[in-house]
């Protein structure tokens, strides 16, 4: 008899080694069980039996990991403190390797967090760099029996390789569904002429022979998704997909083997295709429309770039060119790893570590993609240009995920979670009925029950609908973090605008000054202390003094809501509201003011006339029947009464709210079940935007990003708001429609199959027509609906 060893499963006939009454293979598995012992691990093996991999020998295999510059190479991020890495190991297979390895912070109290990526089998570890290195990372992985691969001579090129299995199970599915169908017509149409007649039984067989790889290898997924279901006690959509396939073939292969007749093949090879065909149409839509692809279709981001003459210039930040000289403001993101040039940087490193510690870093020190300077503006040069899809990677980062991605079921979760249970309870109390009524009947109402009720037209219209409304926004520059955004905006009730940059426009303000008169010199120390600064108002009042060169600052320090303050050739300045200024103001006036002192000295202030957008009207007249609507602003009640003219009646005006402010109000919303969408610039508003249900930061060039945002929306767009809105709605109406039209298919096929009037060669050749039109109805729905956008 067989024994198992309790590790790996392997045949412990030749070595057998026992310890604590289970028996191991080798003593590599049973240190590893030791190790999961000694550190309150052993419900790894609760998730699946026998999931380890024996431990390799690895002495000396990898020293060369003492090397710091082959180590450079292999880091995602390189801190002080704090090191980043994401290892490719081919052993994940299991809910126990994602389970273990996402507690190696048990074992190795230095790791930090661990992040496994089960489709890519890989995990990202985030490790305290001063007190382990990495070749004891990869030790620790080896020990347990989940070994790195690791290649020196081609890296950047291993992590850029593609999975093409899904491509070739597509083309096979495609190749044998097209060849079986040939092989059908005569069936199909009774011919009898002789010379079909005679080569009958070789199509059928020949029809067999094409659809055993189908079986066995592209549609291997659903099997295996299913028996892992069925193991963890979860009836998923994938069990009556996989009992179907499995139903359909081997009744086609009785047929074929007894003469009974031709089986269906045809059908089988059908389903699958069209199965895997939605499935590479969601791949494809989620790797070109998700933001994992490369700025220039996505990230409307500008940066300022240092010209040789000392101009400013905006580009996209997909023109970035190693070399470049960039200017990085206060809030700015850190879009390319580059050398600090000139400037005080206080870099925060969160959005890659996780870690909200600021770093501090000198002239000469290297500065990571993924860092947002919070202590004024920073000079760097460009040692890379922008990696492709590396901000957006860290943007889907589990760092930044909250319980309202958790716990949005999806539509296709909800149906799917009954239908499972009522095909298969359907197809056992029909069949038990038809074996006491007539036996004859019973295995073809089995099957017949189980193809027409496959629940592919459900597989099917959440990814073609959504996936296809991804790609229209995105072809509109609205910009989505994946695909469930779609349906949190068809739920939303309420939506909050920012002013300042939101509502209003930096482009087109009028800027006029009162006060002291200002010296050049006056000026110059003014715009130096603007230029570290991202904000609408002193953007606005940077880009006013351009014919002014920019001095040195030697400190900066901007707060958030109410002003900055900075030194300049020995003079300390304030800029921003007059009680930040000191200055006690009687009358605020219409216009947002920006006030001035120099050494404590009030010198006068900017009046910055906003020029709302042209869209504003439009857009909350078409916003005011369906949702409740507030603006809030950090600015005073100077604009109230103009604003209480402009929009609707029922729109709530906040003003004078700080950002503690804002996200306490979209707090309170929430707490009277409100469905809440943060519409700002991210900047004040960021925790709001991150607390809101749906975040949308709008982006007019500037180099602001919020990781906790949910979509960004390009400036030039803000007029399309209630059509995005709209348009989110109708596709979850389009996937309801979806279910609607797959359960007519269901109800009418399973009355016909459970009373028997059905034969499974009829329900075969129906259910693919489902699939069909399922995706052609969500393809035009989808296109029709998007006509509108311009």
């Amino acid at each position: 008899m067989k024994t198992q060893c309790y590790h790996c499963g392997n045949d412990c006939n030749h070595t057998k080694i026992t310890f604590q009454e289970k028996v191991f293979c080798c003593n590599g598995c049973k240190t590893v069980f030791e190790i999961f012992s000694e550190n309150d691990l052993t419900c790894y093996y609760d998730f699946q039996a026998n999931p380890g991999a024996i431990p390799e020998e690895i002495k000396g295999k990898y020293d060369f990991l003492e090397n710091q510059q082959i180590v450079n190479k292999l880091l995602e991020f390189n801190g002080e403190k704090v090191q980043v890495i994401t290892l490719y190991i081919p052993h994940i297979h299991c809910s126990s390797c994602i389970w273990v390895l996402e507690n190696l912070h048990k074992l190795q109290k230095n790791v930090k967090t661990s992040q496994v990526n089960f489709p890519k089998k890989t995990v990202r570890i985030t490790y305290n760099s001063e007190n382990i290195m990495l070749k004891e990372i990869v030790l620790l992985l080896c020990s347990i029996g989940y070994e790195p691969y690791i290649s020196l001579e081609d890296y950047e090129a291993g992590k850029k390789q593609i999975n093409r299995s899904l491509i070739y199970k597509l083309g096979l599915a495609g190749f044998a569904f097209g060849n079986v169908m040939l092989l059908s017509f005569p069936e199909y149409f009774e011919v009898k002429e002789f010379w079909l007649e005679q080569y009958k039984y070789t199509f059928r067989w020949m029809m067999l022979l094409f659809s055993v790889p189908v079986v066995f290898y592209a549609s291997q997924d659903y099997f295996i998704s299913a028996f892992k279901g069925v193991r963890s006690k979860i009836l998923n959509i994938d069990v009556p997909i996989a009992l179907g396939i499995s139903v359909l073939f081997i009744r086609s292969v009785v047929e074929v083997l007894f003469d009974l007749g031709s089986g269906f093949f045809d059908s089988l090879t059908g389903l699958v295709f069209f199965l895997l065909l939605g499935k590479f149409f969601q791949q494809k839509t989620y790797n070109y429309l998700s933001f994992e692809r490369d700025y220039k279709s996505y990230f409307p981001i500008a940066v300022t770039k240092i010209l040789s003459e000392g101009k400013e210039e905006n580009i996209q930040i997909y023109e970035v060119k190693k070399g470049d000289r960039l200017l990085i403001r206060n809030q700015e993101l850190i879009p390319v790893d580059g050398i600090l040039i000139d400037g005080n940087a206080q870099i925060d490193y969160s959005f890659v570590t996780g870690e909200a510690i600021p770093v501090n870093k000198k002239s000469g020190d290297k500065l990571f993609a993924g860092g947002k300077q919070l202590s004024g503006v920073l000079e760097m040069e460009v040692l890379k240009t922008v990696e492709q899809s590396y901000l957006t990677q860290l943007w889907s980062n589990d760092v930044f995920k909250t319980n309202k991605n958790s716990t949005f079921k999806t539509i296709t979760d909800k149906i799917s979670q009954n239908f499972t249970i009522g095909v298969l309870l359907i197809a056992f109390v029909a069949t038990t009925f038809w074996l006491f009524v007539d036996a004859s009947k019973a295995l073809n109402v089995f099957t017949a029950v189980l193809i027409i009720a496959c629940p592919c037209a459900i597989a099917l219209a959440a990814p073609f609908t959504l996936g296809n409304m991804l790609r229209i926004f995105g072809k509109h520059k609205f910009y989505l973090k994946n695909a469930t955004v779609i349906e949190q905006l068809a739920k939303i009730d309420t939506i909050i605008f920012d002013k300042t940059g939101t509502l209003t426009t930096t482009t087109k303000s009028t800027i006029s000054y009162k006060g002291d008169d200002l010296s050049f010199d006056d000026k110059q120390v003014l715009k130096s202390v603007l230029r570290a600064s991202n904000h609408p108002l002193s953007r606005s009042l940077y880009d006013s003094l351009e014919e002014i060169p920019v001095l040195k600052t030697q400190e900066v320090n901007e707060v958030v809501g109410k002003g900055i303050i900075a030194v300049v050739e020995n003079q300390k300045v304030k800029i921003g509201s007059s009680s930040f200024v000191n200055q006690e103001i009687t009358n605020q006036g219409f216009d947002t003011s920006v006030h001035v002192s120099f050494n404590d000295e009030y010198k006068g202030k900017y009046t910055v006339k906003n020029t709302y957008r042209n869209e504003v009207d439009t857009v909350f007249n078409s916003l005011k029947t369906e949702y409740n609507l507030a603006v809030v602003s950090g600015d005073n009640e100077g604009e109230k009464s103009f604003l209480q003219n402009k929009l609707p009646k029922n729109t709530e005006l906040l003003f004078n709210q700080k950002p503690e402010d804002k996200l306490n109000y979209v707090s309170q919303l929430q707490q009277k079940n409100k469905n809440v969408t943060m519409i700002g610039d991210g900047l004040n508003d960021a925790g709001a935007i991150a607390k809101s249900n749906v975040g949308i930061a709008l982006s007019e060039n500037i180099n602001v990003f919020s990781p906790a945002c949910d979509a960004i929306l390009d400036a030039s767009k803000f007029g399309d708001i209630s059509t995005f809105l709209k348009f989110s709605k109708k596709a979850v109406q389009i996937i309801k429609y979806c279910f609607v039209l797959s359960l007519f298919y269901n109800v009418i096929g399973l009355y016909f199959a459970v009373t028997g009037q059905l034969s499974p060669v009829i329900a075969a050749i129906l259910m693919p027509l489902s699939s069909i039109s399922i995706v052609i109805f969500t393809t035009l729905a989808t296109n029709f609906i998007s006509r509108s956008l311009k």
